[in-house]
């Protein structure tokens, strides 16, 4: 297992990131406009431990993901003015996109990166929850994870629940905060826990039944599937993508190995983290892909892992670089 300390930083600052999904990806301006809102104060100044590290767009899902860095006491305003600028320009009455969704902020989790955590993080997470429902009329909230207390249920376990993976009608879902959910906003959900990495492997096959034998074979619950790994199949620019959530679990058995080895680990505040690497899903895939006779097209990681990610918050902070996006190249699909 290969281990990357992220207990401490030389810069002692105590950071966290949210990877912002909105239900928005066909209007560039648009998702640009709600990255740079979460740069600025309510004054127009710029936030100076603040840094947009990532925008990952995909049309056909018509969903991107925004990574937000920041310290931890800059992250609750940060993310809530990226917020408002998203409720003002997506509509979910007219959304539409093969990924599913509930929300124009479709989902809002805080990870810890450094100095920070993920107890903490969930009391960022509950706190914006609130000032959410109480500065966008007609938003409503699901909770999860750290921020959802006592019970602290997964994020999978409450997307069952509320019929994520298939439901558009808003009007029979009770959330944790805010009124029954308006058609425009739709339902958000915010939680916090330790950082969970995208990463998709695309097939080169249109059989979506196919992909979904595959995605089931690597889901973590099942016998043969991969630890703290939840997939889906979905049609993608001609092809199907299986769409990896890739958690990280607590390990406190670290041991050296290679880059390409099934796990990787990393430390945050002490605490020990494990999760299965992206080339090691992208092998698992192409192998299952193979047995059925098919290949691999490529795999995408969606921002970063968690080690690549506390490694240019930081740097992104200390150099005062808000639009760091810019710099590393948003991928726009």
């Amino acid at each position: 297992m290969k281990k990357i300390s992220m207990s401490s930083s030389r810069l002692g600052l105590r950071l966290a990131v949210c990877l912002l999904n909105i239900s928005e990806a066909r209007r560039k301006h648009i998702v640009e406009n709600i990255a740079k809102a979460a740069l600025l104060g309510k004054n127009g100044k710029k936030h100076p431990e603040v840094s947009v590290l990532n925008i990952f767009s995909d049309q056909d899902y018509n969903r991107s993901v925004i990574t937000i860095a920041a310290s931890i006491d800059e992250l609750n305003s940060s993310v809530l003015a990226a917020c408002l600028e998203a409720f003002q320009s997506i509509d979910m009455e007219v959304q539409e996109g093969i990924h599913p969704c509930l929300g124009a902020v479709d989902l809002i989790p805080i990870y810890p990166l450094t100095g920070v955590g993920v107890e903490e993080c969930g009391a960022v997470a509950r706190s914006l929850a609130e000032n959410l429902v109480r500065h966008v009329p007609g938003s409503s909230v699901f909770l999860f994870g750290e921020a959802d207390l006592p019970e602290k249920r997964p994020l999978v376990q409450r997307r069952k629940q509320l019929g994520w993976f298939t439901r558009r009608d808003f009007s029979a879902l009770e959330p944790d905060l805010g009124a029954a959910p308006a058609r425009r906003c739709g339902l958000t959900g915010i939680g916090a826990s330790p950082y969970v990495m995208n990463c998709n492997v695309t097939i080169d096959s249109q059989d979506l039944a196919l992909g979904k034998e595959i995605a089931s074979a690597i889901w973590g619950s099942n016998a043969s599937g991969l630890k703290g790994v939840q997939a889906m199949a979905f049609p993608h620019e001609g092809k199907i993508e299986i769409a990896c959530n890739v958690e990280s679990f607590e390990n406190q058995e670290v041991t050296e190995t290679s880059e390409d080895s099934q796990y990787m680990a990393y430390s945050v505040l002490g605490d020990h983290f494990s999760y299965v690497s992206p080339h090691y899903i992208e092998a698992q895939v192409k192998k299952l892909a193979s047995d059925r006779g098919i290949g691999t097209i490529g795999r995408a990681l969606i921002g970063f892992t968690p080690q690549e990610c506390k490694r240019c918050a930081e740097y992104a902070i200390k150099e005062g670089i808000g639009e760091f996006w810019k710099i590393r190249g948003g991928v726009f699909m």
